[in-house]
C-alpha cells in the first residue's frame, strides 16, 4: 500500500486463512475502497464453502496440485476475519493453475508453486470483475520440485493448445506419413512425436496413428484437424 497508491483489488490464495485475514484487516483500515479477494481451488474448498455456508466446514478429503492451500478445516479467527473483511471468495481448477504457472514462467520469468500460482490464475481466468482495474495478485510461494514443475508446464500447454496429439484412423499403406506430415507443417505445425499401432479398424489394412504437435493454440489445433478432414483423413 506504501509502494503503490492507486490499486483498485488484491488477489489472495487462502488455505487456512492466515495471511489473506492479515492482508485483508490492514488493507480495509487503509483503504476500504480497495476489494480483497480470496481464491481456493476446486479440490481444497474449505473456507470457501465455510463463507457460502456461514459455518466452518471440514472437508472429509483435499486433491491439488496447490499443496500449499490444501487445507481440510479454517480456524476460527481466520473464518470470523475472512467473514468480515473480504470481499469474495472464488474457486479455480488445477488446469487453471497450472496454466498460470506457465505464464508467470514466461511472461515474468519466475517459478511459483501451485499454491502462489493461484491468485494469478483467478485473474486470467475472470473469476472477479476486474476488467481494467489495477490488480495486485500475491504469488505467495515458489517451492515446487522439478518433477512437478515439469507435469505442471506439459499441463499448461495442453490446456492452451500449446501442445495437442490426434488419433487417425488409417489404411496402412505407404505415403500416409507423408501427407500428414505435409498437410500439419503448411499449416504452420511442428510434429514432436509418431506412434503407429494396429488396432481393432474396420478395414482388415487399417491402423492408427498418434500424432503428438507443438501448436500455437486451440484454434491452430482447429485448423490443422480441418485441414486433415478435408483431405480425407479420419479423425479420431
Amino acid at each position: 500500500m506504501n509502494d503503490i497508491d492507486n490499486i483498485d483489488a488484491i488477489t489472495v490464495p487462502v488455505g487456512g486463512g492466515g495471511l489473506i485475514s492479515g492482508i485483508a484487516y490492514t488493507v480495509k483500515q487503509i483503504r476500504p475502497s480497495v476489494k480483497v479477494y480470496g481464491v481456493q481451488v476446486t479440490g481444497a474448498p474449505s473456507m470457501y464453502n465455510s463463507i457460502k455456508n456461514n459455518k466452518i466446514e471440514c472437508l472429509k478429503s483435499v486433491h491439488t496440485i496447490a499443496d500449499g492451500i490444501a487445507v481440510k478445516q479454517p480456524g476460527e479467527n481466520t473464518y470470523a476475519l475472512v467473514n468480515d473483511y473480504v470481499d469474495d471468495i472464488a474457486l479455480v481448477s488445477d488446469d487453471e493453475v497450472a496454466s498460470a504457472i506457465l505464464a508467470l514462467i514466461e511472461k515474468q520469468k519466475m517459478i511459483a508453486e501451485g499454491a502462489g500460482a493461484a491468485a494469478v490464475a483467478a485473474v486470467m481466468f475472470d473469476k472477479f470483475p476486474l476488467k481494467g482495474k489495477r490488480v495486485v495478485s500475491v504469488v505467495s510461494g515458489g517451492n515446487i520440485d522439478v518433477t512437478s514443475l515439469s507435469r505442471v508446464i506439459d499441463r499448461g500447454l495442453l490446456n492452451t493448445g500449446r501442445s495437442s496429439s490426434l488419433l487417425i484412423e488409417l489404411i496402412d499403406k505407404p505415403g500416409q506419413l507423408k501427407d500428414i506430415s505435409r498437410i500439419i507443417a503448411d499449416c504452420g505445425g511442428n510434429v514432436t512425436g509418431v506412434h503407429y499401432e494396429k488396432g481393432n479398424t474396420e478395414s482388415v489394412n487399417g491402423c492408427f496413428l498418434r500424432i503428438e504437435m507443438e501448436t500455437r493454440d486451440y484454434e491452430h489445433v482447429r485448423l490443422i484437424t480441418q485441414s486433415l478432414r478435408d483431405e480425407g483423413f479420419k479423425i479420431l
